[in-house]
């Protein structure tokens, strides 16, 4: 039987692996720096491993899910020293399209294969396999993956060669970050002009300004419940990945920045570990002019 390796367990990877591990028909190997974690996962019925050397020793399919491009890095590294002729290598981590792009041909060196396929949308739907999962890199490689990503998203696109799974991701968090700094603005505006709050999330319904983000986020917004499903964090470094690669294709783009902006504010305001709807705190206070 072939063995799936899952490396990187946290809010997201933690549900992700629990579908494979249910799904898939494959034996599934854990690893993650939390044993916590790990713990969790061996009870959902995977297998404990005690390093990513092992995983890369034993398995012919490798999903990471980890934060930063250090960490892809670091990952990559351990499994350069173990990977077998044949490995294929998913990542599914929000990391720069470039530092992907070097990486996937490092494994390539090795005799493996790597895609990027990072997720859109948060952990409800992890936990319901209802991610949307963008994928870059040759396409036969996406082909022989497509079951292992069925049992993790609803939604899978192929985007193109390695790279371009991220750099789509990216995009689409620079979009939701500037469709919530709207959401924001337009709160604002409407309580500081007298309207009750779920008067102004009905009256958005029936007209062109209703979405997903408002949908989706306004009971928290409303109850100040800020419990991470998505950190601010997490589209702090998206949002600045994004500012970084419109610097590299010699492009200026003005949203993106007023949402750097106010990224940036919430991390200096210790918001970081919060959903990224805290962001809202910020454009209120913010939005204010001195008398």
């Amino acid at each position: 039987m072939k063995k799936i390796g899952f490396i990187g367990l946290g809010t997201m990877g933690e549900s992700m692996c629990e579908n494979v591990i249910k799904k898939s028909g494959y034996e599934v190997s854990v690893f993650d720096i939390n044993p916590v974690q790990i713990d969790k996962l061996v009870n959902a019925g995977g297998i404990r491993v005690s390093s990513i050397k092992e995983i890369g020793e034993n398995c012919s399919i490798i999903i990471i899910m980890v934060p930063k491009s250090e960490h892809v890095k670091a990952v990559i590294s351990d499994l350069l020293t173990s990977i077998r002729p044949g490995t294929l290598i998913v990542d599914m981590s929000t990391i720069e399209p470039e530092v992907s792009k070097e990486l996937s041909a490092k494994v390539k060196e090795a005799g493996g294969s790597m895609v990027d396929a990072p997720v859109v949308k948060s952990k409800p739907a992890a936990i319901k396999a209802e991610l949307g999962i963008y994928v870059g890199g040759a396409k036969e490689i996406y082909d022989k993956l497509l079951p292992i990503l069925s049992c993790m998203g609803s939604n899978i696109i192929y985007m193109g060669d390695n790279g371009c799974g991220l750099a789509m991701k990216i995009c689409h968090n620079m979009l939701v970050a500037q469709i919530q700094n709207g959401v924001n603005e337009m709160f604002v505006l409407a309580q500081a002009s007298g309207i009750d709050f779920q008067d102004a999330t009905a009256a958005i319904s029936y007209g062109g300004g209703q979405n997903f983000y408002l949908d989706s986020k306004k009971d928290d917004i409303l109850a100040s419940n800020f419990s991470p499903k998505f950190s601010v964090e997490n589209m702090h470094k998206d949002i600045n990945i994004a500012i970084s690669l419109a610097a590299k294709l010699n492009l200026k783009l003005k949203g993106a920045e007023v949402s750097q902006g106010v990224y940036a504010k919430s991390m200096e305001d210790k918001l970081g570990k919060e959903d990224f709807c805290a962001t809202y705190k910020v454009v209120k206070e913010t939005s204010r002019l001195s008398k």
